[in-house]
């Protein structure tokens, strides 16, 4: 199986970005010349992905009219406007009529519209048709080492399998796959974290996990942006 469905999480408001999110979503902040969300639509592209759903909220007409179809990256984007942010599961929710086709389930990949990341999408794709084979829905997230603004982690990596309380720990990467099927029971239009989704899978048994060490940045500042704009232009 070939990870054809993606969406990328675009609604955030950015409230440590500002002043510069102000006029601005903060996936159209530029480094290295392009917007972030560039970054990630050209990366997917590149590795197979043919639909990519953005959702957006804070500025989102700002995003579709710098995006426009995604001919030009030959894939097709569609868009899942909230009127408020639904936070990640609910914005998962109220995009499956674009992520599924004809309501069939689907496991799809889901990113960060403000992440910056080199990692190879289509590594995943053995882990997606192992997901896509399961009785019950599971998930699988990419960790990355912990970044200084989050030494601690959020869950420990054992034989590829994540563990809510084993050791050393290791930080979500916003990269992961997940099955449509998990979230049939939420309401369109909830608010909703994926956080208690996380957890519930991995007490389960059912969530693995890889670690990735390359280039990887959660820009949550403009120094952060600053700094990986520098990054990139000097390579």
């Amino acid at each position: 199986m070939s990870l054809k469905k993606a969406m990328i999480f675009a609604a955030g408001r950015g409230e440590r970005m500002r002043p510069l999110t102000d006029a601005r979503p903060k996936p159209l902040l530029e480094v290295g010349g392009k917007p972030l969300i560039v970054w990630q639509i050209e990366r997917l592209a590149r590795s197979g992905f043919e639909t990519i759903v953005i959702n957006h909220a804070w500025l989102g007409e700002q995003i579709e009219a710098a995006l426009g179809d995604g001919s030009r990256w030959h894939v097709q984007l569609r868009y899942s406007p909230e009127q408020e942010a639904l936070e990640t599961a609910g914005g998962i929710v109220n995009a499956l009529p674009l992520i599924e086709d004809n309501g069939v389930s689907e496991v799809f990949l889901a990113v960060s519209g403000d992440v910056y990341a080199d990692f190879d999408y289509r590594a995943l794709n053995a882990r997606a048709q192992a997901m896509k084979s399961l009785a019950e829905p599971g998930m699988h997230l990419v960790m990355v080492p912990n970044p200084a603004f989050h030494p601690n982690g959020d869950f420990a990596l054992t034989g590829g399998v994540l563990s809510l309380d084993a050791e050393p720990r290791f930080t979500f990467g916003n990269i992961g796959l997940y099955d449509t099927r998990m979230f049939r029971d939420l309401p369109r239009g909830t608010r909703r974290a994926l956080k208690p989704y996380y957890r519930e899978t991995i007490a389960r048994g059912l969530a693995t996990g890889e670690l990735y060490e390359g280039l990887w940045e959660n820009v949550g500042t403009p120094a952060q942006l600053q700094a990986l704009d520098q990054r990139l232009v000097e390579r």
